[in-house]
């Protein structure tokens, strides 16, 4: 398996757009505003109902609830039901957006996709300079739950595809399966497939006094009971209708099917909207048997960390042989540090969201005088000194007068040492942005990598300040 990176343009949408509705479990009035992305951002969540206007990134290491939805929290501040928003945004090959809400869900609208495809085509679809990364599967990987019976495949495929099988053992419903080849179908197969429940599910969560947005426009009931009039009375009351019907196919009331299998078509769409939580663009098949958010989301998470590891364990092809983009004496212009604390000799690349970079480690260091005698190991705060001098080559390069800035540490956050460095080795630095450089601020991730291997890893966060 291997990140590649793509000569597709990344994607953003053209200008903002509101769409408002009801939140699904809150029953409140909510608006949602897409609004254009930077390039490498993805997608992030921004509530601007609570104070500073917290934001929230689609990542599955953030989910901490499955039961009705997928639900995002990070410092106390939560995102419900995000799914079909991404999925929407996943389906129109869309990259990076911020979907900015006043409330903790978006609305619910018809339980689909549909009106946030509509919206988002709206506002515009555009492409930006920098290419998409995709994450290509050359193996099989899996996730199953015990449990529930549930499992995901992915399997290697010249593009990103999807099926999924449901089975959820009752008459009315049956055994349905859907499959998505292309993404570019998604609007016209998948993306007006609306949500569905049982009638028994549907009496729990009114008796919880949930699923205060719904009503019988926004999901499928399939009636996999009998219904008393009891039951009959109090479906009318929480759906403000006269009347409760139940047609021949076993449907609550009058809402006719776009599909035989739009369960099937829907679980797709949750599938897709889940495993956007991934982060990275899947080249690659995606069978779900059952599928639910519990067992998608656990498998993004799977499919995260594999991300991460093969991210720290890429080790940058660097021709040692070939000429610099940046010498010694160039990164002295840019940099204010000198001797003996300037600890990086070479830049080999440079780009809008990452830098490589060298330092050749020699017996003259001035730190190996006492680091250690007899036993000379360089230490790791110099690694992670070289490695932030790095990302100041990074940060220092969006303004146009470098050498009248300096550059200072802000925070360091899960700094790991896996190999010592020694006298002779050749260090190779790579940081590229966690998130785009707002006022200076630069959120990055460094790696050190030496013969072959990763030694070091850290996010920084610096902020460049300019000279009085």
């Amino acid at each position: 398996m291997a990140i590649i990176k793509t000569d597709i343009k990344q994607k953003t949408i053209e200008k903002e757009v509101t769409l408002e509705g009801v939140g699904l479990h809150t029953g409140a009035n909510v608006k949602l505003v897409f609004k254009p992305g930077a390039e490498n951002s993805g997608f992030l969540f921004e509530r601007v109902d609570l104070e500073g206007h917290p934001k929230i990134e689609a990542d599955a290491n953030y989910v901490t609830n499955t039961q009705r939805g997928t639900c995002l929290e990070r410092n106390g501040v939560v995102i419900q039901t995000c799914e079909h928003v991404l999925a929407a945004l996943v389906g129109l090959d869309i990259d990076n957006v911020i979907i900015e809400l006043n409330a903790s869900e978006p609305p619910i609208m018809d339980g689909s996709s549909k009106f946030f495809v509509e919206a988002l085509e709206e506002a515009g679809i555009v492409e930006q300079e920098a290419c998409r990364e995709e994450y290509e599967v050359t193996e099989v990987v899996s996730y199953s739950d015990e449990a529930s019976g549930s499992e995901i495949i992915l399997m290697p495929s010249s593009s990103y595809q999807i099926t999924t099988m449901v089975d959820f053992g009752t008459k009315v419903l049956g055994t349905q399966n859907a499959t998505l080849n292309k993404i570019s179908d998604f609007k016209s197969d998948i993306a007006n497939a609306r949500t569905f429940s049982f009638l028994h599910e549907i009496e729990m969560l009114l008796e919880h006094g949930l699923i205060k947005g719904g009503d019988l426009n926004n999901a499928i009931v399939y009636v996999d009971k009998e219904l008393s009039p009891e039951t009959m009375e109090k479906l009318s009351v929480a759906f403000n209708k006269d009347k409760i019907t139940v047609k021949p196919n076993g449907i609550l009331d009058n809402l006719t099917l776009h599909y035989p299998n739009e369960a099937a078509r829907h679980k797709l769409l949750d599938v897709i909207g889940d495993l956007a939580l991934i982060g990275t663009r899947i080249r690659g098949k995606v069978i779900a048997n059952k599928p639910g958010h519990f067992v998608n989301t656990q498998f993004a998470k799977k499919m995260s960390k594999i991300i991460k590891n093969e991210r720290r364990n890429n080790v940058p092809q660097v021709d040692l042989n070939s000429e610099p983009l940046m010498d010694v004496n160039q990164i002295m212009n840019m940099l204010p540090h000198r001797q003996p604390f300037l600890l990086l000799d070479k830049v080999f690349e440079l780009t809008e969201s990452y830098v490589i970079g060298l330092k050749n480690v020699t017996m003259n260091e001035e730190f190996f005088k006492g680091h250690f005698p007899g036993a000379p190991v360089m230490p790791g705060v110099l690694i992670v000194e070289a490695m932030a001098q790095t990302g100041g080559i990074l940060v220092l390069s969006t303004v146009p007068d470098p050498e009248n800035y300096l550059t200072f540490f802000m925070k360091m956050d899960n700094v790991k040492f896996k190999q010592k460095v020694v006298p002779g080795d050749t260090l190779i630095f790579k940081c590229e942005l966690i998130t785009p450089i707002r006022r200076g601020i630069c959120h990055m991730q460094g790696y050190a990598y030496a013969n072959g291997k990763l030694c070091a890893e850290a996010e920084l966060m610096a902020q460049i300040s300019k000279v009085k």
